[in-house]
C-alpha cells in the first residue's frame, strides 16, 4: 500500500514545498493538494517547485474539478510538469465542491465530468481528443503519462468512476463504507467490459497520531472535525437528488447529516471550523484514524484487505509534522 499527504496551499508557499519535502524523505509516496484557488494559492505554480525540489513523489490535485479551469489548460499544465519533471503528476477529479461554490457557481453535471476526464486523460498521454468540433493534441507532448482518479461517493457518480476512472478516490477511511463504494466501482467497470483489478483505490482521510487517553482523542476529534462537515457537502448534495438513504448510499452517510444547518466555506477544510458542530464523536472516529501508532496500522490493513491501493492523509490539524514523521518511522515500512 502506498502511503500519500493532503496538504492545504495556504501562504507561505515555500512552508508547502517544505512539507512536501519532509514527506519525501519520510517514504510517502504522493503529495496531493487541495485546489481551490479563492481560499488557498494555486496549486499548479506550487507542484513546479515541489518537482523541482524533490526527486521521487508524484504530485496532484484532491481534487481538481472541470469547471475552473478549461479542461485544455488543465491537461497542458499536467502535461508541461510532465515533460519538465518526468511523467510524476496525478490528476484526481470530482465535480467540484469549494471551488466552484465560493465562485457562486455549482457542482458540474456527470456528463460534463465524463466528458472532462477523457479530455484530459487523452491530451495529458499525448493522445488526440475531439473537443468543440476540433482535433485537438499536444504535439509538444508525445511522451506524457497521467492517470485520472474520480473522487465519488453517489451511486451515478461511483458508476462513472468504473466506466471510465483510472483510480476512484473516496474521502473517508470507513472500512464498511469503502467496501460499499469499491464493490459498487468495480462492478460498474466489469459491467462496462474493463477489468475492475486495473483500477487503482484510494482512500484518503485525517489521520493524526496522538495516545489514547481520553484527553489526547477528545483534542483530536475537534482538530479532524472538519472532515465530517467537508464530506457533508457532498452527502448533502446526494440526500437532494435522491431523497435520503433508501440503499443509494450506506445509512451512515446520510443519518450523519440531519443536524447539519449550514457551512461557511471560509472555514473550509480547517480545525476549529463551527459550522461542524453537528458531526458526532462516532463518526469522527469512523472517518478518519486517530490515536497510537496501532490503531492506524490495524484500520489501513483493513482498508489493504479490501483492495485499497493508497491511504492519503490529510494533513491539517496542529500535529503535521509529528505525524508526518510518525508514519515514516512506524507506518510507511510496515505497510510498503
Amino acid at each position: 500500500m502506498d502511503i500519500g499527504v493532503v496538504l492545504q496551499c495556504d501562504p507561505p508557499a515555500m512552508g508547502v514545498v517544505e512539507l512536501a519535502k519532509q514527506a519525501e524523505a519520510a517514504g510517502f509516496s504522493h503529495v496531493w493538494t487541495f485546489d481551490s484557488h479563492v481560499l488557498w494559492q494555486e496549486p499548479f505554480v506550487i507542484y513546479s517547485k515541489i518537482l523541482a525540489d524533490t526527486e521521487r513523489v508524484v504530485v496532484g490535485p484532491m481534487v481538481t474539478n472541470p469547471g475552473t479551469r478549461d479542461w485544455t489548460v488543465t491537461a497542458s499544465l499536467f502535461a508541461t510538469l510532465n515533460e519538465m519533471y518526468g511523467n510524476r503528476t496525478i490528476c484526481g477529479i470530482g465535480r467540484g465542491d469549494s471551488a466552484v461554490r465560493v465562485l457562486g457557481a455549482r457542482p458540474t453535471t456527470l456528463a460534463e465530468l465524463r466528458e472532462c476526464v477523457q479530455v484530459i486523460r487523452e491530451l495529458g498521454n499525448g493522445r488526440s481528443v475531439h473537443l468543440r468540433e476540433r482535433d485537438l493534441q499536444f504535439a509538444w507532448a508525445p511522451d506524457s503519462r497521467l492517470e485520472v482518479w474520480v473522487a465519488a461517493y453517489g451511486p451515478k457518480a461511483l458508476a462513472l468512476t468504473g466506466e471510465v476512472g483510472d483510480g476512484y478516490i473516496l474521502q473517508l477511511a470507513d472500512p464498511d463504507i469503502a467496501a460499499w463504494m469499491i464493490k459498487a466501482v468495480r462492478e460498474a467497470a466489469e459491467k462496462a467490459g474493463r477489468d475492475p483489478a486495473a483500477i487503482k483505490f484510494c482512500v484518503a482521510a485525517p489521520a493524526y497520531v496522538g495516545t489514547d487517553s481520553a484527553e489526547s482523542l477528545a483534542h483530536q476529534r475537534e482538530q479532524t472535525r472538519w472532515f465530517g462537515g467537508m464530506v457533508g457537502n457532498h452527502v448533502a448534495d446526494i440526500v437532494a437528488r435522491y431523497g435520503g438513504a433508501g440503499g443509494a448510499v450506506p445509512a451512515v452517510l446520510t443519518d450523519y447529516i440531519k443536524g447539519r444547518t449550514g457551512y461557511d466555506y471560509a472555514q473550509h477544510g480547517r480545525a476549529g471550523n463551527v459550522h461542524t458542530e453537528f458531526v458526532p464523536d462516532e463518526v469522527v472516529d469512523r472517518f478518519c484514524i486517530l490515536g497510537p501508532i496501532e490503531h492506524h496500522l490495524e484500520r489501513l490493513a483493513e482498508l489493504r484487505r479490501l483492495g485499497v491501493d493508497q491511504f492519503a492523509l490529510y494533513l491539517q490539524h496542529d500535529a503535521k509534522e509529528s505525524t508526518l514523521a510518525a508514519y515514516g518511522e512506524h507506518v510507511i515500512p510496515a505497510v510498503s
